[in-house]
């Protein structure tokens, strides 16, 4: 696979954004789209911030946000709310040498996002209904150092798969604050426990596993359509 260290990659993160050197750093990685929950995991951040002002100057949450359908009135709104939220808790809490929101708002090609999962310490997903949501098992398959916590939604399809993450209702803001400072002041053993057993998991849920039970699925439902031709067939009969 070629990947660089995660220190390498964290120092690089560092650099790049003139990070404070003992930051602890949270990833978001989204299209600019309303149900990501992008709005909800800043609320969060925000109040994580005022209950816990112990991690103000060190707590760096960096959202990646891929502009999508900015033709549309809808969208651009969107973006502006998102930014000025931003805005707003950098006000707040941002001080010299410390900005608390990184909005990167610009497509991320795979290996910059592999670098920023193995930099970070936590990943949160805070989708409002989903599909699968593919990024947290990206953060999980890139973390082969056992460390790291997951904070997802319980409306993202993954949730039902992923347990050990820390499972949050992207909607109450409270929760999502305490889950953050859970993830923040989670023991190294537990952190490795959990992220252990979240690897095997996406190990076992692979493209095969699921094309297996898409197979079966479909094998299983041509059976039913058969039986109950013929017992359409043996009543007309």
């Amino acid at each position: 696979r070629g990947w660089a260290s995660v220190a390498e990659c964290r120092r690089r993160l560092v650099e790049r954004l003139a990070l404070p050197a003992d930051a602890v750093i949270a990833v978001g990685v989204d299209r600019f789209d309303y149900t990501t929950g992008i709005i909800e995991r800043l609320n969060a951040v925000e109040r994580l911030l005022e209950k816990q002002p112990q991690w103000v100057g060190r707590f760096v949450f960096v959202q990646v946000a891929a502009p999508t359908r900015s033709s549309l009135e809808e969208y651009r709104t969107f973006q502006d709310r998102v930014q000025r939220l931003g805005e707003r808790i950098n006000g707040r809490f941002g001080r010299d040498g410390y900005v608390p929101v990184h909005l990167l708002a610009q497509h991320h090609e795979h290996d910059a996002l592999t670098e920023l999962f193995r930099a970070a310490d936590i990943c949160i997903v805070t989708s409002l209904h989903d599909g699968m949501n593919l990024v947290s098992k990206e953060f999980v398959a890139t973390r082969d150092d056992e460390q790291g916590v997951l904070i997802l939604s319980r409306f993202a399809g993954a949730a039902r798969e992923l347990t050990e993450a820390l499972i949050v209702n992207p909607y109450h803001v409270e929760e999502c604050a305490d889950a953050l400072q859970q993830a923040l002041t989670m023991p190294a053993a537990e952190q490795r426990e959990r992220m252990a057993s979240l690897r095997e998991t996406v190990r076992e849920s692979n493209v095969y596993r699921w094309a297996g039970r898409m197979l079966l699925d479909a094998a299983r439902l041509r059976q039913r359509q058969r039986i109950e031709a013929r017992v359409l067939r043996h009543s007309a009969g």
